[in-house]
């Protein structure tokens, strides 16, 4: 198991970012206390290419780690995410930790960057439509999200299952294009 190989702070880490769409840690670590707000349970997201502010919500098990993160807050940073002295966590270390945690726990070919691509695939596959999907993770396009979510077989079941359901009549009429005055396709 990877978790025993991951410090403490590390996990905070992962944990927010598989609720939350994120770059190579980059965009976590520079998370600041000022786009934060705990009772609205959002995030300001502030769009890097076009200086837009975006807000997003914030489910229960990112509020955890951002409750937890708030009880040991210093007034010496704005950072959400610091280190033992209260300085913001650096992005090199973070990622240096990450992978020798992975190696330790015999793990290859996985990025912290790939944490996106779980995020994504664990919404999709839970039935959240793509486009809540692109909005939720900040993604430009659907083609994007595409991308990045991955279906398993199973999670597909569903909607071949669909097909098997008794469907009423007006609904094969209405798939076969309908009954228009001219015959043909509206």
């Amino acid at each position: 198991m990877v978790a025993r190989h991951l410090p403490p702070w590390l996990q905070e880490i992962i944990v927010f970012a598989l609720v939350r769409k994120c770059d190579g840690g980059g965009e976590i670590l520079k998370l600041q206390w000022s786009y934060v707000d705990l009772t609205r349970r959002t995030l300001t997201i502030l769009e890097q290419k076009n200086d837009a502010r975006d807000m997003s919500p914030v489910n229960d098990t990112a509020l955890e780690v951002l409750q937890a993160r708030a009880a040991v807050r210093t007034s010496s940073t704005d950072a959400v995410f610091v280190n033992g002295a209260g300085h913001p966590r650096n992005a090199r270390n973070l990622l240096r930790a990450f992978y020798t945690a992975m190696r330790k726990a015999g793990i290859t070919r996985f990025h912290f960057h790939d944490l996106q691509h779980t995020f994504a695939t664990r919404l999709i596959q839970a039935g959240v439509d793509v486009y809540k999907v692109q909005k939720l993770g900040r993604w430009k396009t659907i083609s994007l999200v595409l991308r990045c979510a991955h279906h398993q077989p199973e999670s597909l079941r569903g909607g071949a299952e669909v097909l098997d359901r008794p469907r009423r009549e007006s609904s094969t009429i209405l798939a076969q294009g309908g009954a228009s005055s001219s015959g043909g396709m509206a």
